[in-house]
C-alpha cells in the first residue's frame, strides 16, 4: 500500500517536469522565429549596425552652421549590373535636406531584378542618418542595357553633436549593396510548341555565375 501511494507523487512530478520542458522547448521555438523581425526592428530604431533612420517628415526643423561630408559607395552582389554613385560625396548642413543620386544599368543580355540594402558607418550614426526618398528594399527591373537614375533624400539629425562619441564627426558613408531578386515568373512567355521539351536552357536558368 505504502509504495503505491508514493508512487502517485512521482507519476505527478514526472508531468510537471514534462510539462515544463515542452513550455520551454515551444517558447525557445517561438523566440527562434521571432527573432529576425524583432532584431531588424530593434535596428530600426536604435540605428544599431549602421541601420539608418526612414524620416516621416521631409526636413529636421533645424539647420546648424556646422558641415558634415556624406560619402557615397555601392557594390554589387551576383547581378551583372554596373551600379555606383554619381558624385562620390557632398558636404552640406547639419540638418539640411540634401539629395543624391545612383545609377544601375543593366550590362546582362536579358532583363533582371535587382534590390539594394544599405549600411552607415560609423554604425553609431545611423540613428541619426534620416532617407526621407530611398530605393532600397525596393525591386528594380531593367532591361537589357538599360540605365536608371536611382536618387535618395536625407538628411543628418542635428542631435547628433550631442552625442559625445560623434560630436566632432566630420564623415558619414552611405553604402549600398545591390544583390539579383530571384525569378519566380516561367522564363518562358509562351507555351512550348508541340513535340518541344520543356527544359529551360542552360543560359537562361541562372544569370552564368
Amino acid at each position: 500500500m505504502g509504495g503505491e501511494a508514493s508512487s502517485k507523487p512521482r507519476k505527478v512530478n514526472n508531468g510537471i517536469v514534462a510539462a515544463v520542458c515542452l513550455a520551454f522547448f515551444t517558447g525557445m521555438v517561438g523566440m527562434a522565429y521571432a527573432a529576425v523581425p524583432l532584431y531588424k526592428m530593434f535596428c530600426q530604431v536604435t540605428g544599431y549596425g549602421g541601420t539608418t533612420q526612414r524620416a516621416e517628415k521631409q526636413y529636421a526643423g533645424r539647420v546648424l552652421d556646422r558641415d558634415i561630408t556624406i560619402r557615397f559607395d555601392a557594390n554589387t552582389n551576383g547581378i551583372p549590373w554596373q551600379f555606383e554613385p554619381v558624385a562620390r560625396s557632398v558636404t552640406i548642413k547639419i540638418g539640411a535636406t540634401a539629395q543624391a543620386h545612383y545609377s544601375a544599368t543593366n550590362k546582362f543580355d536579358r532583363t533582371i531584378t535587382g534590390r539594394a540594402s544599405f549600411n552607415v558607418q560609423p554604425e553609431m550614426a545611423g540613428a541619426y542618418f534620416n532617407k526621407v526618398e530611398c530605393f532600397c528594399f525596393t525591386d528594380t527591373t531593367l532591361k537589357p542595357g538599360e540605365t536608371l537614375d536611382m536618387p535618395v533624400v536625407f538628411y543628418v539629425d542635428p542631435d547628433i553633436v550631442n552625442v559625445p562619441e560623434l560630436k566632432d564627426l566630420k564623415t558619414i558613408t552611405l553604402s549600398y549593396t545591390m544583390f539579383p531578386v530571384e525569378n519566380k515568373q516561367p522564363v518562358a512567355s509562351s507555351a512550348p510548341a508541340a513535340g518541344s521539351s520543356n527544359k529551360v536552357p542552360d543560359s537562361d536558368a541562372s544569370l552564368g555565375g
